[in-house]
């Protein structure tokens, strides 16, 4: 009975390798937003002479709204890998190697993916209210909706987090 409780304790821990292309997929989802990020800058430029306060303003919060979801991305596959699949050992000497790494444990990561989330959403809101004649009140209020609920919701982790003695 041992031996099969030892094998079942090692397939479990080697299962953790599945969320490897998990994260290859993410680094995908980078490329994918580098993409989308360059058209923006194309098209900000493009329009440089054409366009209004207002539409270069709301370009350059899609290329802010961009820039968060892809750092949102690094943190997560690196510490979602090195949390969750493996340590990155040949990493720990690197001199480009960002501080966070190796520290961010899973409540620190929600933390984190939640004031990302309150940022893009409040990203998203401000490029709304720009151009707020071209969005309909029922639209807007459900985003002004969703944006407060986010920012409950990240406020509570927050305490949540604190009350548990995590809290920095």
């Amino acid at each position: 009975m041992k031996k099969i409780e030892s094998a079942f304790e090692h397939m479990l821990f080697a299962s953790r390798w599945l969320m490897a292309p998990v994260f290859f997929g993410l680094i995908l989802a980078l490329v994918v937003l580098l993409v989308k990020f360059g058209k923006e800058v194309w098209f900000l430029f493009s329009h440089i002479m054409s366009a209004t306060g207002a539409e270069m303003i709301i370009g350059v919060l899609s290329l802010v709204d961009i820039a968060l979801i892809m750092s949102l991305l690094i943190i997560i596959m690196f510490s979602g890998y090195e949390n969750f699949v493996s340590k990155m050992e040949d990493l720990h000497s690197h001199a480009d190697r960002p501080e966070w790494m190796g520290h961010i444990g899973f409540s620190d990561q929600k933390i984190k993916l939640i004031g990302s989330i309150v940022a893009i959403s409040g990203i998203e809101l401000l490029k709304a209210f720009l151009n707020v004649e071209n969005v309909s009140d029922r639209h807007l209020a459900w985003m002004v909706g969703i944006h407060v609920t986010f920012l409950v919701s990240g406020v509570l982790y927050a305490l949540m987090d604190r009350l548990q003695g995590k809290g920095h």
